[in-house]
C-alpha cells in the first residue's frame, strides 16, 4: 500500500514481523538494496554534511558528535546500511518521537521506537540484505522498508 511505511523482517513460511517506521522526507529517502555491515548499541551520532548544510541552526551544535544515550537521535540501537562496501549514512534506528512513525519525516533513515529496534537488533545478523522500496510518487514500489 503506498505510503504505508513499514519494515518487514521476513520469516520462513511466508510470514513476517511488521514494524511501523518513519522514513526519509522529500528527496532524502533513498530506495535500493543495502547490506547491514555494522550494528551498534547506544550509538554515538554526528550529523551528516548534508544535514549541516540543510539546517545548520538545528545541527551545528552537534557537528562534533553526540554520545550515545536516551536523548541521542539514533536511540537504543542502530543498524548501518552499506552499499558495495561503502557506508551510505542511512540507518535503521530508533526515535524518541514515536508519533512520527508512519510518516516521511527523517533525514533518510528508517526509524522505529526503542523497544522495536532492540527486538529487531537481536534478530538481524550482520551481512543481512535490506531492501528499501520506492515511496508512492517515486518509481514503482510499495513504500515499504523490507528486511
Amino acid at each position: 500500500m503506498p505510503d504505508d511505511f513499514a519494515l518487514y523482517w521476513t520469516l520462513p513460511g511466508a510470514r513476517a514481523l511488521r514494524y511501523a517506521v518513519g522514513v526519509g522526507r522529500d528527496t532524502l529517502y533513498e530506495a535500493g538494496s543495502f547490506v547491514i555491515q555494522t550494528k551498534k548499541e547506544w550509538p554515538s551520532w554526528t550529523p551528516t554534511p548534508g544535514m549541516l548544510e540543510r539546517e545548520p541552526e538545528v545541527y551545528e551544535k552537534w557537528a562534533g558528535g553526540m554520545p550515545g544515550g536516551v536523548d541521542n537521535p539514533l536511540g537504543a540501537r542502530a543498524l548501518y546500511l552499506f552499499n558495495d562496501g561503502y557506508d551510505t549514512f542511512l540507518r535503521i534506528h530508533s526515535t524518541n518521537r514515536a508519533q512520527t512513525n508512519g510518516t516521511a519525516v527523517s533525514n533518510g533513515c528508517a526509524r522505529l521506537v526503542n523497544d522495536q529496534i532492540i527486538d529487531l537488533y537481536e534478530k538481524v545478523p550482520l551481512e543481512t540484505r535490506m531492501f528499501l522500496y520506492p515511496k508512492a510518487g517515486q518509481s514503482a514500489g510499495s513504500g515499504h522498508a523490507h528486511g
